[in-house]
C-alpha cells in the first residue's frame, strides 16, 4: 500500500485550496466519489461542511468510517497470534 504523502488542489465553495492525504487514501475517497457518482471535488466539499478541525484529518476520518460501514473481510483486523 503506497503510504507517501500526495498533495492535489481541491475547489470548495469557490475557493481553491491544497489536500495532502497518503496516496491510498486519495485511492479510497476516487473509490467512494464514484460510488456515489459525485466528483472527489464535490464529496470533499461535503466532508467539508461537517468537519470541526483539519480538512485532511477530516477526509481520512470520513473514509475510514466508509470503509468500517463496508465491513472487514475476515481476519483482516486479526493480530497474529490471537
Amino acid at each position: 500500500m503506497d503510504s507517501s504523502i500526495r498533495k492535489r488542489s481541491v475547489t470548495i465553495a469557490g475557493h481553491s485550496t491544497s489536500v495532502s492525504l497518503e496516496a491510498a487514501f486519495w485511492d479510497a475517497l476516487k473509490h467512494i466519489a464514484t460510488a456515489r457518482e459525485v466528483s472527489i471535488n464535490a464529496l470533499i466539499e461535503s466532508i467539508d461542511e461537517g468537519r470541526s478541525g483539519n480538512l485532511s484529518s477530516a477526509i481520512r476520518v470520513f473514509v475510514l468510517a466508509e470503509v468500517a460501514k463496508a465491513g472487514v473481510p475476515d481476519g483482516a483486523g486479526s493480530s497474529e497470534g490471537e
